[in-house]
């Protein structure tokens, strides 16, 4: 169960937006669906603990990670929480090998080769990645850095998964295949997860539950296939448009 209730003001020039969101949901997968600059990213950062709200709460499973009213603000490694970024966040001077098992252990560059730990390499085998773990991040494919970062993500067994535009990096083709592997991945996983997207293809794959942001606000929540016709054409601000003012 998620329950998050949170209020975030940012300031850019002499234009504010306002993050006000009220999420409580049972579903496994949740999406959160919106254009760009929305909210739906700095909802997340709030979720992972990368950034504070102003007021209000965060709670998963019963766990608060955020209760301004109790004075409670989880580090982002005390919530165990798998987040995986549209740009996968690898490590250009690690070897995939070190880039699954960053986290896992100190010192881990110093660490002898094939040490990693089961928790990784069941993934490793999952993402059929063994081929390439002494590679580095440029030297493979666009679907096997998303598998390596996947791979990393999974294997600190995280009690939540944060998708932030997993698919957008990648081309049209290997999108469609990645998101056919992505939705597998989540039928065998008993971790919840929460997607930022603004691809209606992705929220209809990939959720149970969409809440479409606007303007920092959750303004309609639907089942996945009525995704279409519940989007809204009303045109918002959003940070970016405070960026450029």
């Amino acid at each position: 169960m998620i329950d998050i209730n949170i209020v975030r003001r940012i300031l850019s020039g002499k234009r504010e937006f306002v993050l006000d969101v009220q999420l409580n949901s049972r579903a496994r997968r949740i999406a959160l669906f919106g254009p760009s600059g929305s909210g739906k990213t700095l909802t997340v950062q709030a979720i992972s603990g990368l950034m504070r709200p102003d007021s209000g709460h965060i709670r998963v499973n019963g766990l608060s990670f955020y209760d301004a009213a109790q004075g409670i603000f989880l580090a982002p490694q005390e919530r165990k929480l798998g987040y995986l970024q549209q740009d996968y966040g690898l490590f250009p001077h690690l070897t995939v090998e070190q880039n699954i098992g960053f986290g896992l252990a100190r010192g881990w560059r110093n660490l002898k080769r094939h040490t990693l730990p089961d928790t990784a390499q069941r993934w490793v085998d999952a993402f059929e990645l063994q081929s390439v773990l002494q590679s580095y991040p440029r030297e493979i494919s666009g679907g096997q850095k998303q598998r390596t970062a996947l791979a990393r993500t999974l294997s600190v067994e995280p009690r939540l998964l944060l998708l932030d535009e997993p698919l957008s990096a990648l081309d049209a083709g290997l999108r469609h295949k990645m998101r056919q592997e992505l939705a597998a991945l989540q039928a065998t996983l008993e971790i919840p997860t929460v997607l930022i997207t603004h691809d209606p293809e992705d929220a209809m794959v990939l959720a149970d539950e969409v809440h479409m942001i606007q303007d920092g606000r959750i303004v309609d929540s639907c089942h996945p296939a009525a995704l279409l016709r519940h989007q809204s054409s009303t045109p918002s601000m959003t940070l970016d448009a405070l960026k450029t003012a």
